[in-house]
């Protein structure tokens, strides 16, 4: 018993030192963000972009919506959990006009391996936080992508891009862009 318990509390510091050390890496990528609004400024009634690599790596991002003010705050490999874990940081310095969002493809793929169900309520949580600083701007959700390196997880995330479709529908002030055919 004395070492089945050991066990057990070995694996659970491993498991929040392992959590800890992911947070600690998008901790530098939060501080980054709030660097660049000290030095830049915060821009008002801007278009906020939340997500992961696909945003990060949308380094051109203005150049596609030349009329409109952009803040992207993507941040690669991050997941629905992340969001969640940095919304504070994310949504209270921007009062944004509307924000964007691209993230749960990483959540499928993570360790933890969650339910269709769980990344739905990671976004649905999210979600939550974006509509307790803003009520009533329009909040887009872009769905998860299909892609070949993912394949194995393409029907967990064809249901998860349903469900939250279904939820976004049944919400004021939302949209959802699904990018599945095109991309």
């Amino acid at each position: 018993m004395k070492k089945l318990r050991m066990i057990f509390v070995f694996v659970a510091l491993f498991s929040v030192t392992l959590q800890a050390q992911e947070k600690r890496m998008f901790w530098h990528d939060i501080q980054e963000f709030k660097k660049r609004d000290s030095l830049n400024g915060i821009p008002q009634n801007a278009i906020l972009f939340i997500g992961s690599s696909t945003f990060t790596k949308w380094l051109d991002i203005a150049k596609y919506f030349p009329q409109k003010k952009i803040i992207n705050r993507g941040f690669g490999g991050s997941r629905l959990s992340d969001l969640n874990y940095f919304a504070d940081d994310l949504l209270k310095p921007y009062h944004p006009k509307q924000i964007v969002v691209y993230c749960g493809d990483n959540d499928f793929v993570s360790e933890d391996k969650p339910s269709v169900d769980t990344v739905v309520a990671r976004f649905k949580t999210f979600y939550g936080k974006i509509r307790q600083y803003y009520p009533k701007i329009n909040v887009s959700y872009i769905s998860i992508k299909h892609s070949p390196s993912r394949e194995d997880y393409w029907p967990q995330m064809q249901q998860a891009n349903k469900q939250i479709k279904a939820f976004l529908k049944s919400q004021k002030n939302t949209s959802y862009i699904d990018i599945t055919k095109a991309m």
